[in-house]
């Protein structure tokens, strides 16, 4: 599980210089996987003391060594943190965190905010809303977009949907960990962002593969064609930022086997999201249902661990090279 959860406020009615003056109380924090770790290094950096639970117990170590108090499971997390962040893989987990056994709301406290940094569909983080209020809580779903490097130098991106009220405080903490903290309006909305920031990344990480694979093919050096495609009009993030070719780029994950970065896994979920939005809307997304059917038989192919820019590498074993 990644999930980081944060409970800000002791009433409905705190001013803004009352959390002010609270900012370096307790923070809980759930989920510490690829982004949330990062994340959660990075609140403590700021000065924040970090309250942290993972389903996997050497996820916590390296936080605990850094000077993080670690518990058993989201309930005990709630309990000691009324500021709690949740990064997780998908809705059931999310679900889970919340709502099961163990789960936060069974001790969460009145006036606590919970932000929610996984990627799952709008409708899950209504209903984990309307749960929270009943609970006298408030949930809000805060998405992030940037990858593994941009959490590691706390310059993701945050999409935020909640109640408007509630922003100044959720910014203060996201702060600590992105560059970017931006209102997207209700519950949910921050999700409906993420999703379509992520389709446009897979159709955007497919086209590069597909074309650093033809100039390849036509005799180009591939660092010489991927300058030349971030110098032109065909330059994108995929291209110069996250490269997809074996040797092109350091520090990305195609120079180390794929490994790390955003898993092949995630992102054909992240599209199946997509695809069930835009079924609902009755919304055409004829790419993004083909990056959905290619990351989808990625998955099925034994590149379900590896990151998503091993498209490429997937392109050249279908063909056989």
């Amino acid at each position: 599980l990644r999930c980081v959860l944060l409970g800000y406020r002791n009433t409905s009615l705190h001013s803004t210089s009352s959390r002010s003056m609270a900012s370096k109380t307790p923070v809980g924090f759930i989920g510490l996987g690829n982004m949330g770790s990062p994340m959660a290094k990075n609140l403590l950096k700021h000065g924040y003391p970090v309250i942290a639970t993972d389903v996997f117990p050497e996820s916590c170590k390296e936080l605990q060594d850094l000077g993080a108090q670690i518990l058993d499971c989201p309930a005990e997390v709630a309990d000691k943190a009324d500021r709690i962040i949740t990064m997780l893989p998908s809705s059931p987990n999310v679900i889970e965190v919340y709502n099961g056994p163990n789960g936060i709301l069974k001790k969460v406290k009145k006036g606590t905010l919970l932000i929610d940094s996984s990627t799952i569909d709008p409708s899950v983080s209504k209903e984990m809303a309307v749960a929270a209020e009943k609970m006298g809580a408030v949930f809000m779903d805060a998405p992030v977009s940037g990858g593994v490097g941009a959490a590691n130098l706390a310059k993701l991106t945050f999409m935020v949907g909640g109640v408007e009220e509630e922003f100044t405080a959720a910014k203060e903490l996201l702060g600590s960990m992105g560059a970017n903290v931006v209102y997207c309006g209700p519950v949910g909305t921050g999700q409906a962002a993420k999703i379509c920031n992520n389709m446009l990344l897979a159709i955007g990480m497919i086209g590069t593969a597909e074309t650093m694979n033809l100039g390849i093919r036509l005799g180009l050096d591939p660092k010489l064609l991927a300058k030349i495609l971030n110098m032109s009009s065909g330059r994108c993030w995929s291209s110069d930022t996250y490269n997809p070719v074996p040797g092109v780029m350091e520090g990305v994950p195609s120079a180390n086997n794929y490994q790390g970065g955003f898993g092949t896994t995630l992102m054909a979920k992240d599209l199946g999201l997509a695809q069930d939005s835009a079924t609902n809307t009755k919304t055409p997304v004829l790419l993004g249902s083909l990056a959905h059917q290619i990351y989808r038989m990625m998955c099925a192919r034994g590149y379900a661990g590896k990151d998503f820019s091993s498209v490429f590498q997937f392109l050249r074993e279908e063909e056989g090279q």
